[in-house]
């Protein structure tokens, strides 16, 4: 399907070549911004999307079956995302980082009333005005009431946290014994979206960067603090996230996977969002589906991925289409044999909040199959 190469407005999760609008002049009222259109309703059977088995309204797959599903128009909730009596909670601990004792991220901002704008010498390139600014991040750290003290443990690392929905299901399905007894991580990011922000920086670059952050200052305080011992094995580490936070996850464990062999991803940012440019992911994100995947051995990777018929489709160029980014992604992960679970819901929008409670103890049942232990 051919997509006209317009500029789009710039809007959180897919910035862009959007125009700065002019100051208003002394005495009149600022100029009224644009208004993004919804997102257009994709159908799960257009071709060139992956074949996909369509389940009653209301139902999820197994979370023993691998491939392509479609679910919806409803999403009613899993009975694991509601507090149940009798089942043990975990106690949930709260602590804030600085900037300014962070080594590998001292805080970026971009510019107020400014855009990322193409690059006149290359439009593939973005042009942002940043410049550094402190942040404070918060960290949430769920330890499940069945975790003996010092002993080591598996564990999931989720973005933009604290995350109360993940809480939750963790308390039932570890009472159920349907996933190991992990304790998440569950942290924030250091403010602002896309090119430009600190967010996107840490989300949004194709490196190991953010996951080396996260090992390296992240985990050691969480040791420290609760008494905990995080498991050093990439089979007991799991990443999750959604949107920029889903595309952090695919990079933590496709750049590290001596630290990460799961992942969890919903409405994932699989676009092209990276800023600054390089070189050798010259789509950003949309490489793993072009590039990566399709040209690199089959890396030892468990993968539960989601996206909506009304996910965000940005036009300026053709790598913005979260749909199609999903789509391919598990195209090529098919491909190369890899062992994933893809969920296409109908009636749903960008990490639609209905569609994650009706599917997150699924992804993380699913997540977790095999895993072994010590």
């Amino acid at each position: 399907m051919s997509r006209l190469l317009v500029l789009a407005l710039a809007v959180s999760c897919c910035d862009g070549f959007a125009q700065q609008p002019a100051a208003p002049q002394s005495g009149q009222a600022p100029p009224a911004r644009r208004v993004r259109p919804p997102a257009p309703t994709r159908d799960p059977h257009t071709p060139g999307y992956v074949k996909a088995k369509e389940l009653p309204d209301g139902e999820v797959p197994s979370p023993k079956q691998n491939g392509n599903f479609i679910i919806g128009p409803t999403h009613p909730a899993a009975p694991e995302m509601s507090v149940k009596e009798g089942v043990p909670q975990g106690q949930v601990f709260e602590f804030t980082m600085e900037s300014k004792d962070s080594k590998i991220y001292p805080g970026i901002a971009r510019e107020p009333n400014t855009f990322a704008r193409p690059d006149p010498d290359n439009p593939g390139k973005l042009l942002v005005n940043s410049y550094p600014a402190p942040y404070t991040r918060r960290v949430a750290v769920y330890v499940p009431r069945q975790y003996v003290p010092g002993t080591e443990a598996p564990f999931l690392v989720g973005a933009d946290g604290p995350d109360r929905m993940l809480f939750t299901a963790l308390d039932n399905l570890i009472a159920e014994k349907r996933i190991p007894v992990i304790i998440a991580i569950s942290i924030g990011n250091g403010s602002g979206d896309a090119q430009g922000s600190q967010r996107g920086l840490e989300y949004d670059t194709m490196s190991g960067l953010y996951a080396q952050f996260v090992e390296t200052e992240v985990l050691p305080l969480v040791e420290k603090k609760y008494n905990v011992k995080l498991t050093k094995d990439p089979e007991g580490r799991a990443t999750m996230g959604c949107s920029s936070g889903g595309s952090a996850a695919m990079a933590m464990a496709w750049y590290r996977t001596d630290l990460y062999h799961r992942v969890l991803s919903y409405s994932g940012t699989f676009v092209y969002q990276q800023w600054p440019y390089n070189p050798e992911t010259p789509h950003g994100a949309w490489d793993f589906h072009e590039t990566l995947i399709p040209n690199s051995p089959r890396k030892p990777l468990r993968i539960w991925m989601h996206v909506s018929d009304r996910d965000n489709l940005n036009t300026r160029d053709n790598y913005h289409d979260w749909v199609l980014a999903n789509e391919n992604m598990a195209k090529v992960l098919a491909a190369k044999g890899y062992p994933y679970q893809f969920v296409f819901a109908k009636n749903a929008g960008h990490c639609d909040r209905t569609v994650k409670a009706q599917t997150l103890p699924l992804a993380l049942e699913y997540v977790w199959q095999g895993y072994k232990g010590k």
